[in-house]
């Protein structure tokens, strides 16, 4: 299977970048295997993107991320957090991708921020982001401020090796949930060449 990470860092290196490559990691080995893992920086797209905002074409390099992306048959989807929403770098790319390229395809959302007061960020914004492209997003979604990193969580909350395992192993089920359900369908299906010989020797 095809696992696509989608990091809108800006910086390098990046706590986005570091949140996007864990969160990888804990899908792949909850039970993908050897599952095709592909990640694109945004940041590195930047120039192209706008342009294709301006000119309606993509340059080749950006419409392989494109394609990546909904050829995918997983994605996570990570962005920092600036006036407590997703960044316009992650938005602009997503605002390039059809708006039926992600139905159905399960996604891991996740956020980085200075501080813990812009979780929510999540929830309000980039959630129904891809809830607005009809994406299948798991239900545990991670944010990682500052004071995450190597913490313990508290009475309520889990620290954030316990959110990344957890959110890994979601996004895992449904990719495996869809591939099973489509797997059937697709194995029912006789090839033309096979159906044609065996109607010349009936």
């Amino acid at each position: 299977m095809k696992l696509v990470v989608v990091s809108a860092g800006l910086s390098v290196p990046s706590s986005t970048r570091l949140l996007a490559d864990r969160l990888a990691e804990a899908t792949r080995t909850s039970s993908l295997g050897d599952a095709d893992i592909r990640v694109i920086e945004v940041r590195a797209l930047a120039t192209a993107i706008a342009n294709h905002l301006v000119t309606g074409f993509p340059s080749p390099v950006l419409s392989d991320a494109i394609d990546a992306v909904t050829e995918a048959d997983g994605l996570i989807a990570v962005t920092p957090v600036f006036s407590a929403s997703y960044s316009g770098l992650f938005k602009s790319f997503f605002d390039l991708i059809d708006t039926t390229a992600l139905v159905g395809k399960p996604v891991l959302i996740a956020a980085t921020g200075g501080t813990a007061r812009h979780s929510l960020a999540l929830e309000h914004a980039t959630r129904p982001l891809f809830a607005y492209l009809r994406a299948l997003v798991v239900p545990t979604a991670v944010y990682a401020a500052s004071e995450d990193w190597g913490s313990h969580g508290d009475d309520r909350t889990d620290d954030l090796s316990r959110r990344i395992e957890r959110a890994g192993a979601e996004l895992a089920e449904l990719m495996e949930s869809r591939a099973r359900s489509r797997r059937p369908a697709e194995e029912a299906v006789t090839p033309f060449a096979e159906q044609l010989a065996a109607l010349r020797t009936g």
